[in-house]
Order: structure tokens, then sequence, then C-alpha cells
């Protein structure tokens, strides 16, 4: 029991979310670099030394330079055992997101000091908000020209309505950016740009000391002031009010020339909270109970493109979990065993014997697993908190190539099995659309079925509002509206009733009409 409980208090996971381009890939590059998990920031091993960031592994990144997919890392820094999930920050896959948020117990949201708090940040914030998530704020690009911070600081609280309190401060800013000062450990931090090195950093109790104008010159005097005023305009860190979701540290640096990375890291490994209880539908299961449970967040189809092989991403809740041991597939009520359970470090995975609560790992798929099902050492529970949203985006998808028809169905079956997108099945033509949240996911969808499943597709142009989940305790009311609404009546991948409204007005009228249906935008319900 009690290497349990030491294991859970080593472990810290947690997501790094952003605004696409605000630096969260840097970041969780130079995460991994002082945790020794990777030599060389950005270095993919090969004849040539590309440069592409180690979690971006999908070719289709690759040449985009953004972030599709949510990718895992695990490393052990200073005798913690930390695992991040990068999260893509193009709003096309938020539904990744959303889902990954579930299984994380705190996270780090990464901000642009030029932008400032944007549209897609607000919105992650939301889900944080909602699930009492613990959230730090790196500024980022402290090196380039930018906002004020007194001014950032009050746009963070405002648009992200959470207190705020710095624990570093940026000494001047862009070209005269000179360093931080790190309240939280009263030390100096002097910038030098350089990418591979990290800088030198200087034990300073007491900033009136004149020695500082050694080190800063005249912005010494500028610092004491800011340094002063944020003692005087906000409230002493306090960790509980922190971990309870309600107050927000602030740390500034610069990602991309490694700058600000490790004090961050090192405050975080001390505030951030373990792995929490977490509520099923049953009861509340906490990380130490001896019972192992834990449940799919995310389904990833072909990580490795020689084998066709799908991997569950499965959060651990509780208990040990052990390889070769027989647990029981909740929604199926069957027993499995998993030989070959794996860890991950962006695309290399390598088996593990055993993972405690906390750590997430990958289980071989050969279709049994759908998001949010839950794996228990026997006692019937079930995760809940994980939708999939209404889609905003439709489009008939055609086959172009009849030769391969098996091949464009097995590739719609995975890649919808992994939350990408969805799919429904018009009853009336029979047909299938697919409904993402945005435009850049056809595009992924046709290149993966292209290079992952040898099948190509058209896409052909549907015009539809909204797809809504249908149900009614009536069940006579729900076959007369089924019946009189024959065209736009749709099944989704779990046989579910879909109504495909083609405009807001339908949707509105359908409503008044039919007012013992029940119409749901999010498929948990």
């Amino acid at each position: 029991m009690s290497e349990l409980l030491d294991e859970i208090k080593k472990r810290r996971t947690f997501a790094i979310i952003s605004h696409p381009d605000a630096g969260k890939t840097t970041l969780t590059e130079k995460l991994l670099l002082f945790g020794g998990a990777i030599h060389v920031a950005g270095a993919v091993k090969s004849n040539k030394i590309k440069k592409t960031a180690t979690s971006d592994w999908m070719e289709i990144e690759k040449q985009r330079g953004i972030s599709v997919a949510t990718s895992v890392m695990a490393f052990d820094y200073e005798g913690y055992k930390i695992n991040i999930l990068d999260t893509p920050g193009h709003q096309d896959f938020a539904e990744d997101t959303y889902r990954t948020l579930t299984a994380v117990d705190s996270v780090i949201i990464v901000v642009d000091t030029a932008k400032g708090v944007e549209m897609q940040t607000r919105k992650l914030m939301e889900v944080c908000r909602m699930r009492k998530t613990p959230v730090i704020v790196f500024v980022n690009k402290m090196d380039r020209e930018g906002k004020d911070p007194f001014d950032l600081l009050d746009e963070l609280e405002s648009e992200l309505k959470i207190n705020v309190r710095p624990l570093s401060w940026p000494i001047n800013i862009g070209q005269r950016f000179k360093g931080v000062y790190n309240i939280y450990e009263e030390k100096l931090n002097l910038y030098t740009p350089n990418k591979q090195v990290v800088t030198e950093n200087i034990e300073f109790k007491d900033v009136n000391d004149p020695t500082l104008e050694n080190y800063i010159g005249s912005d010494a005097e500028k610092l004491r002031a800011d340094l002063e005023l944020i003692e005087g305009v906000y409230s002493e860190f306090d960790v509980e009010s922190y971990l309870k979701g309600d107050l927000a540290p602030v740390f500034f640096g610069s990602a991309l020339n490694n700058f600000g990375v490790k004090e961050l890291l090192d405050c975080f490994c001390h505030i951030a909270p373990s792995p929490r209880p977490v509520q099923t539908l049953e009861r509340v299961v906490k990380p130490e109970e001896e019972g192992f449970s834990g449940f799919v967040f995310k389904i990833h189809a072909n990580m490795d493109p020689n084998h066709r092989s799908c991997i569950a991403f499965v959060k651990i809740c509780s208990g040990k979990f052990e390889r070769n041991v027989n647990y029981r597939h909740v929604r199926q009520n069957k027993l499995m065993r998993f030989s070959s359970p794996t860890a991950f470090m962006a695309q290399k995975k390598e088996t593990v014997d055993e993972a405690f609560p906390g750590d997430i790992i990958g289980l071989p798929d050969t279709g049994n697993f759908k998001i949010g099902d839950t794996l228990t050492g026997g006692e019937m529970l079930h995760f809940k908190g994980i939708p999939s949203f209404s889609p905003e985006m439709f489009k008939y998808i055609e086959n172009a190539d009849p030769m391969k028809t098996k091949q464009l169905n097995k590739g719609i079956d995975q890649l919808m099995d992994e939350g990408v997108a969805q799919v429904f099945t018009n009853q009336f033509n029979g047909r299938k659309i697919i409904g993402t949240v945005g435009q850049l996911q056809f595009e992924v969808i046709q290149y993966r079925l292209l290079h992952e499943y040898n099948a190509q597709c058209r896409w052909e142009p549907i015009n539809l509002y909204k797809a809504c989940w249908v149900e009614s305790d009536d069940a006579a009311e729900l076959d007369n509206f089924k019946r009189r609404k024959s065209q736009y009546m749709a099944v989704d991948k779990e046989g579910r009733d879909v109504f495909l409204a083609d405009s807001g007005y339908v949707l509105m009228m359908a409503q008044q009409d039919f007012p013992k249906i029940r119409f749901h935008f999010s498929s948990e319900f």
C-alpha cells in the first residue's frame, strides 16, 4: 500500500493548452529537454537532421507545422514522474483537447505576449473552470515586442475569469529583455539568447541591495517599483486557492530560447496536484484504492505506419495496472488481458510491466474499445464526462475508387473511433455524412485515408445547419417524428437517432411542433 502512495505522490499529469502559435509545442520540447528525455530540441534523428517537433509525429503535422493529435510524453525529473499531454491548439481539433482535459490533474496555459488571450484559450479555460482544474499561466515570447506585463495580467483576469498572481517578473521586454526576477525563489535569472544553454541564476533575496545595478543597470529601479506594485495589488500566493482552481500563478519567459522554463517546471513540481479522486456514475474513485480502474479518453489509429494497429489511451485512476493480468471491460462485460501495454515518448513506445494512477498507457486495440470505456479490476464502474459535440460542418463522403470500398469503410470506421469526426448514415438514401467542427478536419481525413488505408474519397456538399440527437419517452411520438422528418433522419455510429436540421428555423419549428421529443447537442445524455 505504501508503495502505491509513494508512486501517486510522485505523479504529475498535466496538459499544455493554448491558441495556435503561442509556443505550446516548443514549451513541451524544452520541458522534455530538462527531463533528459530528448537531447537536442527539435532534432528528429535522421540523416539530415530535420527540425520538426518531437511531439508532432504524424506526417501531415510535419508538413503543416501544426499539432493535429494530442500526444503523450512521460519523463522523470528530480524524483517526480511527469506525464505531459501536448494538445492541438488549432480550433478545428478542439474536441480532442476537450477530451484530453478529462484525463489531466492540472493545466499549463501558454499565452503569447504580443497577442494576449485569444478565443481558443478562452474556450479551453471554460472547460477547466467547469472541472475546477488548477491552472498555471506561462507568458511566452518575452524576447519579442509585446504588451505591458501589467496590462497582460489585467487581460488574463478579465478574459479567463480567474485571479492571477505573478511568481516571476520580466526585466524589460523585446530587444531590451534582460531576464526575469523569480519572485517564488527570490532569484535573478539573467537572459542570454541561446537555444541550447540554460542561463545563469543568481540568488538575490533583497532587490533593494545596490549590487542589483551591476547586473541589470538602469532597469533596477523599474524592477523595484514593479515588485512593490505587485506586492500592493496582488494578494500573497496561496497554494490552496491554486489547487481549488481559483488562483493562477503566472510565469514569464521565452520557450524558444529556453528561458524561464526551468523555473516554471520547478515550481510546478512543488505545487501542482498529484492524481485526484475521479467521479464515476456509481461513486467517487480515489487514486489510493487497491482495485485498478481507468478509462479510455482517446483512440489513435496507425501510430506505427508499418503496423496497421489502433491504440487506446487509458488514464489510470486507481490501484496498480499490471501486465498480463485479467481486467474487466465494463461495457462488454468481458475479461481481457494485455501482454504489451506501452508507455509513450511521442511515438517511441516501450512496453511497461506496471503503471500507477496518473499514468497514461497505450493498449493495443483490435476494435474492442470506444472513447469513454472503463476498465476495472472487476467492479462495474462507469466514468463520465467525455462528450462528443454536435458538429458544425457537414459533407457527404463518396468513394473515389470502387475497387477500394473495403479499405475506405475500414478507414472511416477506425478514424471515427478515434473521435476525429463523426459519421452519420442518412436513413433516406443510405449515404454517409461526415460531421466535423472545422474545415481542416476534412483535409486531414482525406489525407489519412489515402496515406494510411490506401483509399481515395471525395467530398460532396450538403447543406445542413446542425445535427442533434433525439430521444423521447413516448415511442409513438418518436415514430411519428421520424416518419414526418424521414428525409432528415440519420443514425450515428452507435445506432442512435440523429436529426439533421438544414436551418435554424427548421430546428426551432421541430422543437415547437414536437414538445415530447428531447433534442441534445452533445452525445452525452
